[in-house]
């Protein structure tokens, strides 16, 4: 049994769908934006609520970048959503240069991230996304864990002015968070305690660290595992504390292995406590379709490759 249960299975998407309703029941500034994916990605809970504050701008991410920017000088709040893919990798010099450097707090968030969306393939499989948009000067980063989390974070993100891209998945996952957990976008969750190696973990690889943890534990392995839901500004004081008070580092994301979490983890080791790391990421290369949970194993990113990689990382603690 793991010291954190999953009480249900429940998607991020609908975290997020649901909490623009919420959203929208409080805030009449809240204005949604969305392609044809709306059913996919949620934004259809909001539509029906809301319809005169829904605008489909169809397969045209650019234009709705451009457009959710210009709803902020209007005084609004707008939440543009899309695949991950086509929400960062086609409107990148929107968002850079009207969103970013404008400083327009416009929310963009997207569905079906990470190497899970299974059967749509390489081509919809966001792997690069938390590079490309932690990169960028003002922008917030998040990659929620579970359904509760989300909802959370959508919830919590308007009352930054700032930009935010906040990252979630396509399949049902389980939900293992609530209200006895402390949420504050920006700092990172302890949620299980340990004194030999500490995992850093964010999105659905914090469920499979919690599993790693159950398999370590039994080895007497003690573990702490952290989740890292904001990439950026990233939680650099419990990074240091793990390091300081472990001695060794695992960061699991599903994400290309070069500039997400871990590249985030592993800078700040580099300049503040250089402690041993390792990397539980996809490999530098594309993805392919599948099933999910079969995708994370053969792409080394699920429990089995977190114990092996604490075991690994314990083996150059000093």
């Amino acid at each position: 049994m793991t010291k954190l249960q999953s009480k249900e299975l429940k998607s991020t998407r609908l975290g997020f769908g649901e909490a623009l309703v919420e959203l929208g029941k409080e805030n009449p500034n809240i204005v949604v934006l969305g392609g044809d994916v709306t059913g996919s990605v949620r934004t259809d809970l909001f539509k029906k609520a809301f319809p005169e504050r829904f605008f489909s701008v169809g397969v045209a991410e650019q234009d709705m970048m451009g457009t959710a920017a210009g709803f902020c000088l209007a005084g609004k709040i707008p939440f543009a959503s899309a695949y991950g893919e086509f929400a960062t990798g086609r409107p990148f010099d929107q968002i850079r240069q009207s969103i970013a450097y404008s400083e327009m707090p416009v929310k963009i968030c997207a569905s079906h991230c990470g190497i899970t969306v299974g059967p749509d393939g390489a081509t919809h499989q966001s792997l690069e996304d938390l590079a490309t948009m932690r990169v960028l000067p003002h922008m917030y980063v998040m990659t929620t864990c579970d359904y509760y989390q989300t909802f959370r974070a959508v919830k919590e993100c308007v009352n930054i002015p700032s930009p935010f891209y906040i990252r979630f998945f396509r399949d049902n996952t389980p939900v293992f968070t609530d209200d006895s957990i402390p949420f504050q976008i920006g700092k990172a969750q302890t949620l299980i305690e340990g004194s030999d190696v500490t995992i850093i973990a964010a999105g659905l690889q914090v469920w499979e660290a919690i599993l790693a943890e159950e398999i370590l534990s039994a080895e007497k392995i003690s573990v702490r595992v952290i989740n890292m839901h904001t990439i950026k500004p990233l939680d650099k004081e419990a990074i240091i504390k793990a390091a300081k008070e472990t001695g060794a580092i695992v960061t699991a994301e599903d994400h290309q292995i070069h500039c997400g979490l871990g590249s985030a983890v592993a800078e700040v080791l580099a300049m503040n406590h250089p402690t041993p790391q390792e990397f539980v990421a996809v490999n530098d290369t594309f993805g392919e379709s599948g099933i999910g949970e079969q995708l994370m194993k053969k792409y080394g990113i699920d429990k089995d490759a977190i114990v092996s990689a604490v075991k690994r990382v314990l083996k150059r603690k000093k």
